[in-house]
């Protein structure tokens, strides 16, 4: 299996998240891809490639254009507008607020633009989050190319953001690109997001759909972010009816239960004619995660890996979350040599 990754990630390392009412070093940080790499090349994994540039046709496609122009010249806008550290949403369009009008002022686009203001933005996080993104595409072509699987390693993560927003530490929806560049290709795709926290993102880009089916295990929305997307009543919505999957799972869920879901959502996905994966590798399901209440052990991603791999489809892995530093190279690796061992 090929592992596309790019240094550039390292460009994006805001050095405050706002949680629990204070300033901390934000979870989502660069050592958490050093721990993925090491483990990588500890078993034997270390065909790791550098993706080369983003191919802007595929994410202009899929995602609004005044969004990507926006995060693209974020940066200079808000230095130049005198302010002195990183962009952090200071307020965001609630009910009964203009969702049609976009702000002239900058701390006004920042918080049009965020649904999470968890989520900083820095001078190189546009190119960070290209580099994440090319990295899951070129993982796409890797696989079109007859591979049976290739593992993007992205960071930032991508499944929280939008067509048109980021947040939950996600600024381009690598996944749903992924997904995307195979669907226009021609195949039946599936998406199956295993992080802890619902796939919002790439729910509300595919939901109308009908060519892309999304399933999602994770935290039960009422007790987690996103809060507000996740329920198990979101089916789909026109075309796309039937072909949305959320199974949410309460606090201390622990692997019987977890994977009796993974088994139904494989099962959904093998019935509805899926010749294609996308799949989201979260791994903060663990249950030392700092922001989960999920209880799956190490191990237990091994087996995950090979449940994924009996549908026996050619398969885009794409990095997500997965916070618990030290562990997080085992679980994200556990994953892979299941699937590879199957």
């Amino acid at each position: 299996m090929k592992i596309w990754f790019s240094e550039d990630h390292r460009l994006h390392f805001p050095q405050a998240e706002l949680s629990g009412g204070q300033f901390v070093t934000p979870y989502e940080r660069p050592s958490r891809i050093e721990y993925v790499l090491g483990r990588l090349k500890e078993r034997g994994l270390k065909d790791i490639r550098d993706p080369g540039p983003m191919d802007t046709g595929p994410v202009g496609r899929l995602l609004d254009a005044g969004f990507l122009r926006f995060l693209e010249g974020a940066w200079a806008e808000w230095k130049a507008s005198g302010a002195a550290g990183e962009i952090i949403a200071a307020g965001m369009p609630a009910r009964r607020m203009h969702m049609d009008r976009i702000p002239r002022n900058i701390d006004g686009k920042v918080g049009y633009y965020c649904h999470a203001s968890e989520t900083a933005m820095t001078a190189g996080t546009w190119a960070a989050a290209c580099s994440a993104m090319a990295s899951a595409q070129a993982a796409v072509r890797d696989v079109q190319a007859g591979a049976g699987a290739a593992f993007a390693l992205c960071r930032p993560p991508g499944h929280h953001a939008t067509a048109d927003q980021y947040g939950g530490y996600c600024f381009l929806n690598n996944a749903a690109v992924a997904a995307d560049m195979l669907a226009v290709a021609g195949a039946r795709v599936a998406v199956l997001d295993i992080d802890f926290h619902h796939g919002n993102g790439t729910q509300d880009i595919f939901y109308d759909r009908g060519d892309v089916f999304f399933a999602s295990l994770h935290g039960a929305p009422e007790d987690v972010y996103p809060y507000y997307l996740g329920f198990a009543d979101e089916t789909g919505r026109g075309a796309g009816e039937g072909a949305n999957l959320n199974l949410p799972m309460p606090p201390g869920t622990g692997y019987d239960r977890w994977s009796q879901a993974l088994d139904l959502a494989l099962a959904r996905l093998r019935d509805w004619g899926a010749e294609a994966l996308v799949v989201s590798l979260g791994v903060d399901a663990y249950k030392d995660d700092p922001i989960s209440f999920f209880r799956l052990d190490s191990p237990d991603f091994l087996d995950a890996g090979r449940r994924i791999a009996g549908l026996g489809l050619p398969t885009v892995f794409c990095m997500e979350g997965g916070y618990a530093i030290e562990q997080v190279g085992v679980n994200t690796v556990n994953v892979l040599e299941g699937y590879l061992g199957a």
